[in-house]
């Protein structure tokens, strides 16, 4: 039988670009404690025994920044030179500046305000324009691609055997990668390969001793949770030989640059905007939940088996430009139908997304590592499948 392959990755908390993404979600999470109307957009690099946090707030919290950086790299276990970082003893510089009072006025006194309209909604326009996109399948129970469900159950489970100490020779960079084999239908039937890249401390045996312990303790715990053929899977441990240089050491770190990590791992398409270190009157982030809210909804509602969200706002303005789904021929009632259903169910609005999801909390940091969906945390209400039963009865009227 034909198949074809698809593969997915993710990276570990200890991975240069999550390390920038900690720390911006870190200070972003701080603001909103004190402050739950905070703006931000706080960018972080991460280079050998440096760190820079820069970017715009708008705030009446006090945060000190150079801490929170410091405490967050040392609760990843950058706590040493010898594993190529030091919270401790890293600089770290800050340039934080105020929002641009431009850009304030679009979010605070949206364009349809300003154009007459009474509704409170209405009144918060997005912080900028741009397109998002939002994806669930069948795949999985997480209604999560097979992929990247997988390539963060991996990179999950080496972080907790790290910090746990059952390998006390693993240091905190790392990297997973999953191919599936799907047949002609496009279901998954195998697992082709699996990639499992780790930092570790020099002198360690690659043959004798990482690759049996990370398929003892990473690789065949996460498959067991699958019901998929994995008896041919080739499996490479750190294929190059050796990872002992990691971290910022090996590589500089930004935030943002794990944007199909944090997703869909390719599944599905990506607007271009990041997530981590902005406040969610920034439609990057709000509506992207937005969007995985309403494709788990759909599928949920037995609506398709695969669906795709597309929408896309103005800057300044409360009500979006753009929405389009795409069910890639799995849908059970026409498209046009699931479209009207999502109109009348959801109200995608910045304003009422903000409100229905209840973003205006401090819940980012807990999703740094291992994606932003099909993840059982508290507070992600994006995974909720609450409006299934509406959109149901909706699409069927």
């Amino acid at each position: 039988m034909p198949t074809r392959l698809f593969t997915s990755e993710s990276v570990t908390e200890g991975h240069p670009d999550k390390i920038a993404d900690a720390i911006s979600d870190a200070v972003l999470d701080a603001m909103l404690t004190e402050d739950s109307h905070s703006h931000a957009a706080v960018e972080t690099v991460v280079t050998t025994g440096q760190v820079m946090v820069c970017g715009e707030v708008t705030t009446e919290a006090y945060v000190d920044i150079a801490d929170i950086a410091r405490s967050r790299i040392l609760d990843i276990g950058y706590d040493s030179s010898s594993k190529g970082f030091d919270g401790a003893s890293c600089g770290v510089s800050v340039a934080i500046d105020a929002q641009s009072p431009d850009i304030a006025q679009g979010v605070t006194a949206a364009y349809e305000t300003r154009h007459g309209s009474t509704d409170l909604i209405d009144s918060q326009g997005a912080g900028d324009q741009g397109l998002m996109f939002g994806y669930a399948c069948t795949e999985t129970r997480s209604l999560m691609p097979l992929p990247i469900d997988m390539a963060h159950a991996l990179s999950l489970q080496l972080t907790k055997v790290r910090k746990e100490g059952a390998l006390d020779y693993l240091c905190p960079d790392g990297k997973t990668q999953v191919t599936i084999r799907y047949n002609e239908d496009d279901k998954p039937v195998a697992v082709d390969t699996v990639i499992v890249s780790s930092q570790h401390r020099a002198g360690i045996d690659l043959d004798a001793t990482m690759t049996p312990d990370l398929r003892r303790l990473v690789i065949d715990p996460v498959l067991e949770r699958y019901d998929l053929d994995h008896k041919d899977m080739r499996v490479l441990v750190n294929p190059t030989g050796k990872f002992v240089i990691g971290g910022p050491m090996g590589d500089a770190g930004l935030t943002g640059r794990k944007i199909i990590v944090d997703t869909y791992g390719g599944m599905a398409r990506h607007g271009g905007g990041a997530f981590s270190g902005k406040d969610p009157s920034k439609v990057d982030r709000s509506g992207a939940y937005a969007m995985r809210w309403v494709a788990k909804n759909v599928v949920a509602a037995g609506l398709a088996d695969r669906c795709e969200c597309q929408v896309a706002y103005a800057i300044g303005a409360a009500r979006p430009v753009g929405f389009r789904i795409d069910t890639f021929g799995t849908n059970h009632v026409p498209e046009t139908v699931i479209e009207r259903a999502v109109g009348e169910v959801f109200d995608l609005r910045p304003g009422a997304i903000i409100a229905d999801l209840d973003l205006l909390r401090p819940i980012y940091s807990q999703l740094v590592a291992g994606g932003h969906f099909g993840r059982e945390l508290p507070g992600v209400t994006w995974e909720l499948t609450d409006r299934a039963e509406a959109l149901a009865a909706t699409a069927r009227l």
